[in-house]
C-alpha cells in the first residue's frame, strides 16, 4: 500500500511534468510566430529548452521527497518536510566535524565546540603530492 501512494504521487508530477512541457512548447510556438527574425526563433527555442529543464528538474525532486517520505514512515519518522535547496545544514541542526575535528556534543547540552583544523596528510597518510603522470592511482 505504501508503494502504491508513491507510485500515485509520481505519476501526478510526471502528469504535471508533461504540462509545463506542453506549455513551454505552446509558449515557443506564440514566440516563434511574433518573432520577425532567426534570432529570435532561436531565442525562443532556448526559452523552451530552459522550462522543460526547469521542469525536468522539479519532477526528479519531487520524486525524491515521495522517496524520502516513505523512508521516513517506513523507519518510524512521521514525514518529511521540505527543505529549501539554499538552506544550509547548520540552520536545521544539522553539524558536520572534519576528520580529527572536536567531538560532537549532543544537543541541548549548552555547551560549544571548536573544531580544528587537521593537515591531509595527518588525516590521510596516502594523501601526499604524486607526480603528474600518476594522478589517479
Amino acid at each position: 500500500m505504501k508503494g502504491m501512494k508513491e507510485k500515485a504521487s509520481d505519476m501526478a508530477s510526471s502528469a504535471k511534468e508533461h504540462v509545463k512541457e506542453h506549455k513551454a512548447k505552446a509558449a515557443e510556438k506564440a514566440e516563434k510566430a511574433a518573432a520577425t527574425n532567426k534570432h529570435e526563433k532561436e531565442m525562443a527555442e532556448e526559452h523552451r529548452k530552459a522550462k522543460e529543464a526547469e521542469a525536468k528538474m522539479e519532477l526528479h525532486q519531487e520524486k525524491a521527497e515521495h522517496r524520502a517520505e516513505r523512508a521516513a514512515k517506513e523507519h518510524g519518522g512521521g514525514g518529511v518536510t521540505h527543505v529549501p535547496l539554499t538552506a544550509t545544514h547548520a540552520q536545521h541542526g544539522h553539524h558536520y566535524h572534519p576528520v580529527g575535528g572536536a567531538a560532537a556534543v549532543p544537543h541541548g547540552t549548552g555547551t560549544t565546540t571548536t573544531t580544528t583544523t587537521v593537515q591531509p596528510s595527518a588525516a590521510y597518510p596516502g594523501a601526499t603530492a604524486r607526480p603528474a603522470g600518476e594522478k589517479y592511482l
